[in-house]
């Protein structure tokens, strides 16, 4: 894969799943925001969620909380794709280059990419925040946008892996549900 075919990693925050109405105002802003050369990437959400539940019930090894959450942001990206007009589900460079001369809208399911080749920590400090950094670090965009629940503000509510994973040519914004008619420009890099 050449790099800058993805122009800006679009990861779609898993508490947007908390509400139908703010779901379907961000697939709509989405669907838009993503017709240029854009990777969607899916956060984990309510499938994280029981992954965090059953760590704390049971007290999952970190590699076992890891990849289980991981395959959590794999069943996010099925949804989303499921609601996007042109989302297809993609597993790595090749398929995302695919999708993208195709005109395709790529949402990642990252375990397959992820597990062949193990770059992050396996630990809670590491959320699809930061798989979302490594990933634009790899596909070499310009732009990385954190689509997250309103009321969130500043790159601070990232996890603590975040800033060491971010590449230092990314430009990373975040956008809250609340003010998701910005996305288009924000992801657009204006």
């Amino acid at each position: 894969m050449s790099l800058l075919t993805v122009e800006c990693v679009i990861k779609v925050g898993g508490g947007v799943l908390a509400r139908a109405d703010t779901f379907d105002a961000v697939m709509a802003e989405l669907s838009l925001a993503s017709r240029e050369a854009a990777l969607l990437v899916p956060g984990g959400g309510p499938f994280a969620d029981t992954v965090r539940d059953v760590d704390r019930q049971v007290g999952l090894s970190d590699d076992a909380a890891h990849w289980m959450a991981i395959l959590a942001m794999d069943q996010y990206a099925h949804v989303i794709a499921s609601r996007l007009p042109n989302g297809e589900i993609v597993h790595g460079p090749d398929e995302i280059e695919s999708a993208l001369e195709r005109r395709r809208t790529p949402v990642l399911a990252p375990y397959h990419w992820l597990r062949a080749v193990d770059p992050l920590p396996h630990s809670w400090d590491v959320t699809s925040d930061s798989i979302a950094a490594w990933v634009a670090g790899q596909v070499g965009a310009e732009r990385l946008v954190l689509v997250k629940p309103a009321g969130a503000s500043g790159l601070a509510i990232v996890d603590p892996c975040f800033s060491s994973v971010l590449s230092p040519r990314i430009k990373a914004a975040i956008v809250t549900v609340d003010r998701i008619e910005v996305l288009r420009t924000v992801a657009a890099g204006l």
